[in-house]
């Protein structure tokens, strides 16, 4: 089968029915493989997306004006539109999390912080010029999260137990979209990143720090998730404890420590990970004539 992978990351209008006033998920507190962990860390990602979509946009928007390359400017307008669709729907969906007593509010609050910090800096200081190490600082950061996420995605896309794990087939299918818009546009960052000249050195220090404490970071608020507002967690320590373990051995974190190690050294690029083969099959899989979102499409 030809493989149909856009050369320019493409926004899609979807309509997963979180949005109705009516809409109620009808899943298990548990949705996440019935574990107490994994569906709260899965709550907690879904929180902490839209502030840190809105971040990444930000801090590639800045420098759009001064790109040279016509494609990089085209991809960069993909990367915003893919992003800023993402935090439209994760927030959508956080509003059903909060009804089945997740404290999607509460993180998403606490990183909105950084948008009135910047959005201060930005209307003082216009010029993406001034401040320069505060500005680069926020792009390093998005670099190598964005390399965080298309490593998950990368995981979550190829590994059918981690599907399997999703017991609500609306948030797979938010989930199973958002990985592949990651893939699709992973290196746009980068390519401005690159295009700005910012030293390597910057994105390597935030690489270290995400691979060292991205995870035991969402692990650990999960843990706070759950203390502070799951009863039934409260009461099951070991529960908790077991749970975690399980799952941190889950395919969905399988290699992904090694799968960072390759940003850390000079002249990386994110497309020496080859996934085109990966994207392409996901792109039929869900938008195909008989894809599984082919009718969310607006």
């Amino acid at each position: 089968m030809t493989n149909v992978a856009t050369t320019f990351p493409a926004v899609r209008r979807l309509n997963f029915g979180f949005d109705s006033h009516d809409a109620e998920l009808e899943t298990e507190k548990y949705f996440a493989d019935g574990n107490m962990v994994f569906s709260h860390l899965v709550a907690i990602l879904s929180a902490i997306f839209p502030p840190g979509e809105d971040i990444f946009v930000r801090s590639v928007r800045r420098y759009k004006d001064q790109l040279a390359d016509p494609d990089l400017r085209k991809r960069v307008a993909g990367f915003i539109g893919q992003e800023k669709t993402h935090a439209l729907h994760h927030r959508e969906l956080n509003e059903q999390l909060s009804a089945m007593g997740y404290p999607t509010a509460w993180f998403e609050y606490l990183l909105q912080s950084t948008e009135r910090m910047e959005k201060f800096l930005d209307k003082q200081y216009p010029s993406p010029d001034r401040l320069p190490r505060l500005r680069h600082f926020f792009l390093g950061f998005t670099v190598a999260a964005e390399h965080f996420t298309a490593a998950w995605a990368e995981n979550v896309l190829k590994c059918p137990e981690v599907q399997a794990m999703l017991y609500d087939p609306e948030i797979r299918n938010l989930l199973n979209w958002h990985a592949l818009e990651e893939l699709e546009h992973k290196s746009v960052a980068f390519d401005v990143y690159r295009a700005v000249g910012v030293p390597e050195s910057t994105r390597i220090r935030w690489m270290r720090f995400a691979q060292n404490c991205g995870v035991p970071i969402l692990v650990l608020a999960s843990w706070i998730s759950i203390a502070t507002t799951d009863r039934t967690g409260r009461r099951q320590p070991i529960r908790i404890l077991r749970e975690t373990v399980q799952m941190l051995r889950t395919p969905m974190w399988a290699g992904f420590y090694s799968a960072m190690r390759p940003f850390k050294k000079a002249g990386f690029h994110p497309d020496h990970i080859d996934t085109t083969e990966l994207v392409g099959y996901w792109q039929r899989e869900l938008f195909g004539a008989e894809g599984t979102l082919a009718g969310h499409l607006r």
